[in-house]
């Protein structure tokens, strides 16, 4: 056993306090997670001073040991594990406490405090991701999200969709009458008349389109899923998943996870469920839609809940309606991990200044946070940053709501549709233009980096811009990597030969290590036109 793990036991009287009889044995709980034993499958709650912070099944999700299960601390969590803490362990489902005791883990004295930068508490949700639960939440919090359901299932109504409560937010209301503590977000759902995934594709495309031209924000999980932003009454923005499905030969697809034997008619016409007082939209045969989602047992409350996808299903929404969000977990999680980095104009962006001195646009493609988007706007050059995570370039283009010099665009490079229209439309902008791409193609396949050198071409095309591009080519001990989200080197050898598959030519070609310390990473720059 640890140190830590003693130290456990000085904060009892007695190992009896710590190793409980019945349900679950508590064999130690240190920096390494938790090593629990139990006959049977238990379902676990854990709180830190009284505030549930995550929740996991024993055997599920533990890994077997010798005296029992280790469930391990999640990822997401591990910052924070640094402190003492009252801990709790609590069978979720009768509210039994399984086991009570102060922890100290880590180095620091400190009380444990799982919150985000503005100092409100988080815990991990059924995806593991640290967020504000609703059981976090005042009503205060809790009206204006309501508001803003009622508001989307209105605008989808004026474009002719009868849109109803799914998922979580669904069982919440027909359950229980309320939000789930334990979850997160809000879920919508819609069932389309047509009847073939084209036409359910291109109905969802046109719902997008409508519902930006009533001023909504919209950005796109899949081919028949979106995220609809509404700016709360509180100020904040919210985003409302819909989940398009449609009716085929008795099956229910709906996106996301279902695909079973269904009748319309246990959808529409749709019936009510009460959630937080207010009356909403839920599919007419609440059981079987609920069964259909959950299984027969969502009746139980299960924060831990893992969604159990047939792989049938999953290739069938892959071959139809995925492939638009491919990666974009891993970048999310890098922004969101180097926040708090100050942001710094790259020397590509230096480079291109020295080049194209007369530059009227400047595009960068995986602008990540816009620090050389800032950059040429402020030198009076016309700016366009484009990325695959909103997340990202969010707050520099709030700030820049109001400079006309400016544009920030999702993008997404694996995805044809937007390499060809988004290009298409800074082809129109005024020239000369050039191009930036810093870290981008490291994390890209060889289909994603042909169509970067596509879109880089199309951009250029008709001025004596050029595309200048840096890349890992030799990874370091320096962590370099890490905090470019490079992750991996690519060998120049092999972007040389799609440049000239692109039908381009490298201008210029350099290879420098990033510091003077032993163990550097290298990076190679390419200054690359189509102009022959």
């Amino acid at each position: 056993m640890t140190g830590r793990g003693l130290d456990i036991l000085r904060r009892v009287k007695s190992l009896g306090q710590l190793r409980r009889t019945g349900a679950l044995d508590v064999h130690r709980i240190d920096d390494e997670g938790l090593l629990l034993a139990s006959p049977r499958e238990q379902l676990v709650d854990v709180a830190f001073d009284g505030r549930r912070i995550w929740s996991f099944w024993l055997h599920r999700d533990g890994e077997p040991h010798d005296e029992g299960h280790l469930v391990r601390w999640p990822k997401p969590l591990r910052p924070y594990i640094d402190g003492t803490t009252d801990l709790t362990l609590t069978d979720p489902g009768s509210g039994a406490v399984l086991h009570s005791a102060a922890v100290h883990l880590g180095e620091k004295q400190e009380r444990i405090e799982v919150v985000n930068p503005a100092g409100r508490p988080l815990a991990l949700d059924k995806s593991l991701k640290l967020v504000e639960t609703f059981d976090l939440r005042d009503a205060a919090h809790v009206e204006p999200l309501l508001d803003a359901i009622e508001e989307v299932l209105g605008a989808l109504r004026e474009v002719g969709l009868d849109a109803f409560l799914a998922y979580g937010t669904a069982l919440g209301a027909i359950r229980d009458g309320g939000l789930i503590g334990h979850d997160s977000d809000a879920d919508l759902g819609y069932v389309s008349t047509y009847d073939h995934p084209v036409d359910v594709i291109r109905e969802s495309f046109r719902i997008q389109r409508a519902l930006t031209d009533m001023g909504y924000r919209v950005t796109r999980y899949s081919a028949i899923a979106l995220k609809v932003h509404v700016r709360e009454s509180d100020g904040l923005d919210r985003g409302l998943d819909v989940f398009g499905g449609f009716m085929r030969d008795g099956t229910l697809y709906l996106m996301g996870e279902i695909a079973v034997p269904f009748r319309r008619d246990w959808i529409y016409p749709l019936g009510t469920a009460s959630l937080e007082g207010r009356e909403f939209p839920v599919p007419a045969n609440t059981d079987e839609f609920l069964t259909a989602t959950y299984g027969p047992s969502w009746r139980v409350p299960d924060p831990a809940y893992k969604f159990t996808t047939p792989a049938s299903t999953i290739e069938l929404f892959n071959g139809w309606f995925r492939g638009m969000r491919t990666g974009r977990a891993g970048w999310h999680g890098y922004h969101k991990r180097t926040v708090h980095q100050q942001p710094s104009v790259s020397a590509v962006a230096r480079e291109v200044v020295e080049r194209h001195p007369d530059l009227a646009t400047y595009v960068d493609i995986g602008c990540g946070r816009g620090a050389d988007v800032a950059f040429f706007a402020d030198r009076g050059t016309r700016a366009i940053g484009l990325d695959f995570q909103p997340f990202a370039y969010e707050a520099e283009a709030q700030r820049r709501a109001d400079d006309p010099r400016v544009s920030f665009q999702l993008f997404n490079l694996l995805e044809l549709r937007h390499v060809l229209a988004v290009s298409a439309w800074v082809a129109r902008t005024p020239g000369p233009r050039a191009v930036g791409c810093v870290h981008v193609i490291e994390r890209l396949g060889h289909r994603g980096r042909l169509n970067m050198l596509r879109s880089a071409r199309m951009m250029v095309a008709g001025t004596t811009g050029a595309l200048h591009l840096q890349f890992l080519s030799d990874k370091g001990r320096d962590g370099y990597a890490r905090r470019t989200g490079a992750r991996k080197p690519l060998d120049p050898a092999v972007v040389a030969a799609e440049v000239a598959e692109s039908g381009g030519r490298i201008l210029h070609e350099v290879r420098e290590r990033v510091s003077a310390d032993a163990g550097s990473s290298q990076v190679c720059r390419m200054i690359i036109d189509w102009n022959v």
